[in-house]
């Protein structure tokens, strides 16, 4: 390495630090300065120095440092063995024969070195060509100062790199085959694609793990135009060789072409594994994730494209992170969002539009974060906060005061510096000291309605009443939404006055007399105790949104507090029809909703019938699978001129259903708005009424029914209940035998009970049942001792003539009975 100082030599090679390098340069400068040359005498240069690897510096860094020093062709001729066996040692296993890719290393590192010596000439300006120089200047050309090693050290390694990164994958093809997979390409170019099919397969036959078959069947045969057997050969390809991104992309534009977007996603993946900083490949699997409706994976790349964005790039990094966030807020997901505009404002302030300004105090306020959505305001919209002190009025900058360009020096000291004054500002804002706002004329009125909502919620009533006469000066018709925006701020703190007037001018307007509009109105009304005028908002909603459900339950209750229950009634009327019931279970929860108000109201009004329809509706909505086991049914009938609903047994004609067991599932599900024990209420307060209005079979359906249903009949306390219920209809309705079946049910369980005791003979005197006495007899051998028992068998078996048997019945001891 000739040419390079001694201090420069041992630096290279570890010996020695940076101090001490630049010291040692020093003195002998200082050293050669002080020594008279003549002007026509040879540079001396430093002792020549080996730069074999045994002493710390590799050939790579001496041919750099000759080149520049125009030693290249000498150096090159020493080391071009060691550079042939590096070279070698770096390759492949499989490729230590291969002659072709060693002339081919050599010529890289060749040209390489010899636009290293290109460059150094140019920095130098000339080289050494311009002839002899003096002593001092070729002593200024061979002492490099210390960033100039720096860099120079960098660049040698980044060409490494490069050089390593560029090797091409080797292939797995061994020589022997070679030469046939180079006939097989030449028939294919000829046209003999039958010939270069068989050789192909003939290849993949001895080495399957080579690409260059199947790529080359894969060209064939979409020359053929069968691209599915051409994608397949190529995914083949593509797999044994997956460094290729360019193949990938290319099978991935094949797979969009057959439908087959799975497929594609997969190919894109492979070329992005290899390839993760192109954005355009980012970009396309993230659009066919978004295709697919796979959301979560397509927001997960467009976060990977934000972050290998350059900063220069600015604006298509504003507009994909706007898009990202209307996703994510589209999707429930406002953290996400929030995170995406955050990052975006950080990144680029400079860059931030009114719309980016809107959405992100939009999403804070959705979010419930009104300080942040007002320090968005304030920093990017020119909103001054004015407090008590006007010394400490802090003024967010302008968009338009700040100079066209600044230094990033610049720009990150003056965000420092206004960090601490929005943190004062927002401490103030906490403590309750802000006096005043002030609003630039040029921000648009969307940002002033975002504004007057955050001072709504976060209670800064003294500067409001301005904002909002600015705000009504302008025409409902354009702003409209607006105006609604602050006034459910002021609905939600029950500022219910303060609403008022904004919902009155958008009930009048044309474009936004809608129906939520005059349900705000009307909720405003009721509040402020305007009950007239707010029942007849509430009856506009049920003209506007027959199927809104609380706004008929809120006219019913209205109408019936102004004394029309009439009126009331008629707002709780059915919504959907038997066959939407039936499909919809969100259609099903609001009806039973609006039935469980509506039989309420028609018991408080003494309207029996009314309310058993309304209640037999809800409780078959219930119990409809339970009925139809027990093979009940309801049905319309026509009384004193009306039509109400009966329960009625029928033996054939019901559908069967082929899963119970979902049915019965799907059925809960639909029923759940109330619970179990509001259900168990409503069906004991039918049943009752039934039995007061004399409708006593139809309680028994309905008991029949209940006992089908498997979280009444799981329940022993509840069927114990239902059975004495179903007792007693049976009793009064003079059905005997279904009234035996279940006295016999209770008498098995409780045979200690007298009371039963007496309705069992009632039941068999007035039945005239012939089989009571076999029960009897069976019941005798389970509970020999019970006295009731005894007499039972003793009275049957003197009746049908075994008095034997009746005079041992009979002398039992005396019987309480």
């Amino acid at each position: 390495m000739s040419g390079f100082s001694a201090e420069l030599i041992d630096y290279l090679e570890g010996r020695i630090t940076f101090e001490e390098f630049d010291k040692r340069r020093d003195e002998r400068k200082a050293k050669l300065s002080s020594e008279v040359v003549d002007d026509d005498a040879q540079p001396s240069t430093s002792a020549h120095t080996q730069g074999n690897e045994d002493e710390g510096v590799s050939p790579g860094v001496q041919m750099a440092f000759a080149s520049m020093l125009g030693e290249i062709h000498e150096l090159l001729s020493s080391e071009e063995e060691d550079d042939e066996e590096e070279e070698d040692s770096l390759s492949y296993v499989d490729d230590e024969d291969d002659e072709d890719y060693k002339v081919e290393e050599e010529e890289r590192e060749k040209v390489g070195v010899v636009e290293a010596e290109k460059k150094w000439k140019q920095r130098t300006k000339g080289g050494r060509g311009r002839g002899r120089r003096k002593k001092k200047d070729q002593d200024g050309d061979e002492d490099l100062t210390v960033g100039e090693v720096f860099a120079l050290e960098m660049e040698l390694d980044r060409e490494n790199k490069k050089m390593m990164r560029e090797r091409r994958n080797r292939s797995k093809l061994p020589r022997a085959l070679r030469g046939l997979m180079g006939e097989a390409n030449i028939r294919y170019a000829r046209g003999e694609k039958e010939d270069a099919i068989l050789m192909c397969m003939e290849i993949i036959r001895q080495a399957p793990l080579a690409y260059e078959p199947f790529s080359t069947l894969a060209m064939i045969y979409e020359d053929d135009e069968d691209m599915d057997k051409a994608l397949q050969f190529g995914l083949i390809a593509a797999h044994l060789n997956p460094s290729d991104c360019e193949e990938w992309i290319r099978l991935a534009e094949m797979s969009l072409d057959q439908g087959n977007i799975r497929q594609a996603i997969v190919c894109y993946t492979k070329a992005i594994k290899y390839d993760p900083t192109n954005v355009r490949y980012l970009w396309e699997r993230s659009n066919l994730h978004l295709r697919l409706g796979e959301q979560k994976h397509c927001m997960d790349g467009y976060r990977r494209i934000l972050s290998l964005l350059p900063l220069e790039d600015g604006e298509h990094f504003m507009q994909l992170s706007k898009d990202m966030a209307k996703s994510y807020y589209e999707s429930s997901d406002l953290p996400a969002a929030l995170g995406i505009l955050e990052d975006a404002l950080e990144r680029h302030p400079r860059l931030v539009s009114d719309d980016f300004i809107n959405m992100a105090a939009e999403l804070y306020i959705a979010n419930r974060q009104y300080h942040k959505a007002l320090q968005v305001l304030v920093q990017f919209a020119g909103v001054v906060l004015l407090k008590d002190e006007p010394e400490s009025d802090v003024a967010a900058p302008k968009e338009e005061e700040k100079p066209p360009e600044k230094a990033p020096e610049e720009e990150q000291k003056k965000e420092e510096s206004s960090k601490p004054k929005m943190a004062e500002e927002l401490a103030a804002l906490e403590n309750g000291k802000i006096k005043d706002v002030q609003v630039p004329e040029s921000v648009p009125v969307d940002l002033r309605a975002k504004l007057m909502v955050c001072l709504i919620h976060l209670h800064v009533d003294t500067p409001l009443e301005g904002l909002v006469s600015s705000l009504m000066e302008q025409s409902p018709e354009e702003i409209g939404d607006l105006y609604l925006d602050v006034a459910e701020a002021y609905l939600e703190h029950g500022k219910y006055m303060s609403a008022l007037p904004l919902l009155s001018s958008l009930v009048i307007s044309e474009k936004y007399n809608l129906a939520m509009v005059w349900l705000r109105h009307a909720e405003c009304l009721k509040a402020l105790g305007h009950m007239e005028v707010a029942a007849e908002s509430y009856t506009k909603v049920v003209e506007m949104a027959p199927l809104h459900l609380e706004a008929r339950l809120s006219l019913a209750t209205l109408q019936q507090q102004l004394g029309r229950p009439d009126r009331a009634l008629k707002a709780l009327e059915s919504m959907y029809d038997s066959e939407t019931l039936a499909q919809d279970s969100s259609a099903a929860q609001k009806e039973l909703k609006l039935l469980l108000h509506r039989s309420t109201l028609q018991k408080t009004q003494g309207q029996t019938q009314d309310y058993l329809d309304s209640t037999i509706t809800m409780i078959s909505m219930l119990l409809k699978v339970a009925m139809q086991r027990a093979k009940v049914c309801v049905r319309s009938v026509t009384v004193s001129g009306e039509n109400h609903l009966r329960l009625v047994k029928v033996k054939y004609g019901l559908p069967e259903i082929d899963d119970q067991e979902a049915a019965y599932l799907d059925n809960t599900g639909k029923t759940n708005v109330l619970s179990k024990e509001d259900w168990w209420q409503l069906l004991v307060s039918c049943v009752l009424t039934l039995c007061e209005v004399r409708r006593y079979e139809e309680a028994e359906l309905l008991v029949e029914s209940a006992m089908e249903f498997y979280s009444f009949y799981d329940n022993k306390p509840r069927r114990k209940e239902m059975e004495f219920f179903g007792l007693s209809a049976t009793i009064l309705d003079h059905n005997h035998c279904k009234a035996y079946n279940y006295i016999r049910l209770m008498m098995m369980e409780n045979v200690d009970i007298p009371q039963l005791w007496n309705i069992f003979n009632q039941l068999t005197i007035t039945s005239h049942h012939q089989r009571h006495h076999r029960f009897c007899l069976r019941l005798l051998l389970k509970h020999p001792d019970n006295h009731a028992l005894c007499v039972l068998c003793g009275h049957n078996a003197m009746v049908s003539g075994s008095f034997k048997h009746a005079l041992v019945r009979s002398g039992l001891p005396d019987s309480p009975h």
